[in-house]
């Protein structure tokens, strides 16, 4: 009887996940305390905030505004959508010459497309954080809460935390198993660089207004969540196969069956 093999390509290893998992539960403690124990979320945001004329100066700046906020998500969401579709075709009809490796990549970044920006989305239409230019302190009328903070009395949730706009370049962190397994160097710096530009597209945000430092912060910190749990869900689906004929010959030759 032919031996059985497990013959799964796999991205990361049992101890790499384990290792990364404890970077996110450490990475989380410390948003959390910014942003529940220090006041650099409101000296970041009075740092851009113009008093005299009671408004965020960047707000409608063409740069932060029209380009960052609609030209920049119009062409991540095009690139996106690219991506699912390529791996929607692919699940449906596999493209012959394609390797197992290389079709899970295409799909953890084809599920990272839709997922990093859903999940956070999701979230921040259950919080009830504000954003900056709706609170009293910056011209607007609501409080400012922090993480786990209850609303006050009559007061509507903001719907604010984390950072919307972000996960439309944060799921770019993906990019970075096209090289996994064998070069782990260079994914780190592709997915360095990768959040490096998604915290850029949510800083233009703060600079408006729109959102705090720890907003961006939790958002960069879901989409990282996110892709490893896609990247340990996807490859982590055993395909077994039978060793090839050449072992079953050496088998016979070796007097083991």
């Amino acid at each position: 009887m032919r031996a059985l093999v497990d013959t799964s390509p796999r991205l990361l290893g049992a101890g790499q996940l384990l290792r990364l998992c404890a970077w996110l539960a450490a990475s989380a403690a410390l948003i959390f305390w910014l942003g529940h124990f220090t006041d650099i979320d409101l000296d970041l945001a009075d740092a851009v905030y113009d008093a005299g004329i009671h408004a965020f100066p960047w707000r409608y700046t063409w740069l932060a505004d029209t380009f960052n906020h609609t030209i920049l998500k119009g062409v991540l969401t095009l690139a996106a959508a690219w991506f699912v579709l390529a791996a929607a075709r692919d699940a449906w009809r596999p493209r012959a010459g394609r390797t197992a490796l290389d079709r899970l990549r295409l799909r953890v970044v084809g599920l990272s497309a839709v997922l990093v920006p859903v999940v956070i989305s999701t979230l921040k239409q259950a919080s009830v954080a504000h954003c900056p230019w709706d609170l009293a302190r910056y011209g607007g009328s609501e409080p400012y809460l922090r993480l786990f903070e209850a609303l006050p009395p009559g007061v509507a949730a903001g719907h604010c935390l984390p950072a919307g706009h972000a996960s439309s370049a944060l799921w770019l962190l993906s990019l970075c198993v096209l090289w996994l397994p064998a070069r782990p160097r260079r994914a780190c710096r592709v997915a360095l660089a990768a959040l490096l530009f998604g915290g850029l597209v949510g800083w233009m945000q703060q600079l408006r207004g729109a959102h705090f430092l720890t907003h961006t912060l939790w958002s960069i910190w879901l989409a990282c969540a996110v892709v490893l749990a896609i990247v340990a869900s996807v490859q982590w689906q055993p395909r077994r196969a039978e060793t090839a004929p050449a072992c079953a010959a050496l088998e016979d030759a070796g007097g083991l069956r």
